[in-house]
């Protein structure tokens, strides 16, 4: 009973307290600063500032801030004068640009909030998110390295919007000096919608605004719902498998609860009429036996609900940095989340025993005390003569019969088997779509059997300096592929590198989309894709699905990517999963980008050998060809785990473990009565010549249907409750899954677990099996 409300309150306590810390703040910046549903961003070249605020008008429109102008994926690295000289010159990625009348503003649409420092008051200075920038270089300068001249800003503030609108704010005349410089100069609106509850509430929505302005003006649009998954990261997708464990694992303390209580007034019905005839009221009688439930339940409500905080603190830790906080290690779950919870399952825990509780104070005092121990005559005699005309020996048979002797109690026992069977099936089917959605996403660009990156980069930590630093080092991507193609014991290889472009439209928050350049065939990575085909055309991309999920992208849409200032527009031909290199990713030919007089980078090419071919040979005879192409070959080592999908599998293995231990507790419980207050009739069997093999085979036969019925109904179940939590986890990160892992429930795995239902009912008889086999016949005979 402890075990099963521990793993109850556990569950609910996370789940719960996950959903407050990671929404509650989020929630709480978006009202307090009048956060906007949608920002968009118009092209400066097709609209006019007057044609955006016509936009306010738009089908659905309650509130609307703006023009304000905006330019989009400006390059950056960190300044020469950072005091971090490992910083200092480093690439800073891409940031937005805004400005506004009033910076500090506390009013209106989208307020900002300085979170250090102060804003900037002339032309050289500017604030920026703290993700955007290195702590230990605030103060030192920002440059603008993608435009002509590289005009650098001193970073005198960390600030941010709290939908992302933007991620760098300057003065009117500090941005002056950007569009001076060659920047683009879009415009910006902000909007509020009366429906914005969903993502296609806001694509509804977008719609609407881009049909009041002209004609593909539209560049792209950032809804909050994007910024909301940014700020809450990964802790969200721990809430729907947590809920679910929760309910199951709350059901289940109601049922075995009942178990103990009613399994207590059923043995111990003389010793109830014995207390009444001592004095004792039923109100007493009551809570004698509330309080046998009360108190196992109590430590397992306060071993769960320390639990259930201490695993919540490395989970909060990735969320609290997201939303902003000085330090994650001081992420807790709020105290009345756990008052909650501990309150309401004491509650649940209480009503649950009072029932059979209620039933032992109000039992006259004579029945108690004459009532006998032995089962009711004629109990599931037609379903013995059916049994015995069976071709099985006779242990076996009496034991199947036995289920129909106490059609109640094989209802609780079959329940019991039920809620483990469904928490198994619904386990493997997470754990199975974890292993899958690591091996996809671990694949892509990471497969191969032996890698060739540029000499320089040995020993150097990956991105060091960014893609379109000087001193990053790049493959001649031609030479290297004829190189590797002479080389013996190469059966295919592909280049591939970060072109160090960015997408117009793409969300400004979080991570920066990043636009790979590829040549070659890499169709032997089995990258897997979720609409559309691979791109086999010139000026055709595939965009991963987080981005075109934040953005809407789908496929023949058209995209704008920008390098270095310089823009081209991309046609969508398909929409891959993942490919291993980040959350917003474009892959495109490298042919494209040279033919639009764009630079390709090729930074690593990903070799297959022959299946005959050893690697270290292989290395050894492609150093000769490589090495005058300043190119090396090095081991593929892989890359990390997914550390959450790692703590997610751990987390579903521990409470299943609690559910099928429970499970199998509650069905031990009911054999345990059950075979007590037979002890008489096996007393009998004994006598008669029944040996104690056969007596096992007879108690565990007569769980065996049981568990078999409730393995046949518990699997679908857990099919299904499996299917409801999978896709919600999905969108909680931003993705929408694959069928290698959201479909994971082939013949070969449902097939045992239909037996599962057997194998947790036989768990559970297998000790009172043992006991009533030990037990001897003479003190059996003896006992009324």
């Amino acid at each position: 009973m402890a075990l099963t409300t521990f793993a109850a309150v556990t569950s609910a306590v996370l789940s719960l307290g996950l959903l407050a810390v990671v929404q509650a703040p989020f929630e709480h910046a978006f009202r307090a600063r009048d956060g906007a549903h949608l920002a968009v961003q118009f092209d400066g070249a097709k609209v006019t500032a007057a044609q955006a605020t016509a936009t306010v008008h738009a089908a659905g429109v309650t509130e609307a801030s703006g023009p304000y102008p905006v330019a989009a994926a400006l390059d950056t690295t960190v300044g020469t004068d950072c005091p971090d000289e490992a910083l200092a010159g480093h690439d800073n990625g891409p940031l937005t640009v805004t400005t506004r009348p009033d910076l500090g503003s506390t009013s209106g649409m989208d307020q900002l909030a300085l979170t250090r420092g102060r804003w900037p008051t002339n032309p050289g200075e500017i604030a920026l998110p703290w993700q955007h920038y290195a702590a230990d270089c605030f103060g030192a300068s920002v440059v603008f390295s993608s435009l002509p001249g590289s005009p650098s800003f001193k970073v005198v503030g960390f600030a941010n919007s709290v939908t992302n609108s933007a991620t760098a704010f300057a003065t009117a005349d500090g941005f002056a000096r950007l569009t001076a410089a060659g920047a683009k100069s879009d415009v910006q609106m902000l909007y509020r919608f009366a429906t914005a509850g969903t993502a296609a509430d806001i694509a509804t929505d977008k719609q609407a605004v881009a049909a009041a302005a002209p004609a593909g003006a539209v560049e792209g649009g950032q809804s909050y719902l994007t910024a909301e998954q940014q700020a809450t990261g990964n802790a969200k997708a721990y809430v729907p498998f947590l809920t679910a464990f929760g309910i199951l694992g709350l059901f289940m303390s109601v049922l075995i609860i009942s178990i103990v209580v009613s399994g207590a007034v059923a043995s111990g019905i003389r010793r109830i009429g014995i207390l009444k005839s001592l004095g004792f009221t039923p109100a007493q009688v009551a809570r004698a036996y509330t309080a046998q439930a009360m108190i196992p339940a109590t430590l397992g409500v306060v071993l769960g609900t320390v639990s259930g905080n201490l695993l919540a603190v490395p989970i909060l830790g990735e969320a609290t940095k997201q939303l902003g906080a000085a330090s994650a290690a001081g992420a807790t779950i709020p105290w009345w989340v756990s008052a909650v919870v501990s309150l309401g399952t004491l509650l649940i825990v209480g009503v649950t025993a009072v029932i059979p509780a209620l039933r032992a104070g109000r039992m006259p005092t004579v029945r108690a005390l004459v009532v006998g121990r032995a089962p009711k005559a004629g109990g599931g005699r037609a379903a013995q003569r059916l049994a015995s005309r069976l071709p099985l020996p006779r242990a076996v048979s009496m034991g199947l019969a036995q289920s129909f002797a106490r059609p109640a109690r094989a209802v609780t026992v079959g329940a019991a088997v039920l809620f483990g069977v469904v928490s198994v099936t619904f386990a493997v089917g997470l754990e199975s779509g974890f292993t899958k959605y690591l091996d996809t996403s671990t694949s892509g660009f990471n497969v191969a059997s032996e890698i060739v990156i540029p000499t320089a980069d040995v020993g150097v930590p990956w991105g060091l300096h960014g893609p379109n630093d000087p001193r990053t080092p790049h493959l001649d991507a031609t030479e290297v592929a004829a190189a590797l193609a002479g080389i013996p014991g190469t059966k295919t290889a592909f280049g591939w590198g970060d072109s160090g472009a960015t997408m117009v439209g793409a969300p400004p928050g979080g991570e920066a989309p990043r636009v790979f350049t590829v040549t070659g065939d890499f169709s032997w990575t089995h990258m897997e894709l979720l609409s559309g085909r691979w791109y086999s055309a010139p000026g055709e991309a595939v965009v991963g699905d987080k981005l075109a999920s934040a953005v809407g992208i789908h496929v023949g849409d058209d995209v704008t990517v920008v390098q270095q200032n310089k823009h081209l527009s991309l046609k969508v031909a398909g929409i891959n999963f993942d490919t291993n290199q980040g959350d917003y990713t474009v892959m495109t030919d490298a042919a494209t980008f040279t033919a639009a007089g764009l630079t390709p980078h090729i930074d690593q090419f990903n070799v297959q050998l022959a299946s005959n071919v050893s690697g270290s040979d292989w290395s050894t005879s492609a150093a000769a060809a490589l090495t005058p192409l300043n190119a090396s070959v090095e081991s593929n080592s892989g890359w990390g785990k997914n550390i959450v999908m790692i703590t997610m599998g751990a987390l579903v293995a521990t409470l299943t473990l609690m559910m099928i231990a429970v499970a199998a507790l509650g069905v031990l419980s009911m054999v345990v009565q059950d075979t007590r207050e037979r002890v008489h009739d096996l007393g009998i069997l004994k006598a008669l010549g029944m040996t104690p093999k056969q007596t096992v085979a007879m108690v565990l036969t007569s769980v065996t249907l049981t568990g078999l019925i409730a393995g046949l109904i518990g699997v679908p179940l857990g099919v299904a409750v499996e299917k409801a939590t999978l896709s919600p986890m999905g969108d909680a990160i931003g993705r929408h899954l694959p069928p290698s892992v959201s479909h994971v429930y082939t013949p070969g795995l449902l097939i045992p677990l239909l037996a599962g239902g057997i194998v947790i009912a036989l768990l559970g008889a297998l000790l009172p099996a043992g006991w009533a086999a030990r037990s001897r016949t003479a003190t059996a005979l003896r006992t009324e």
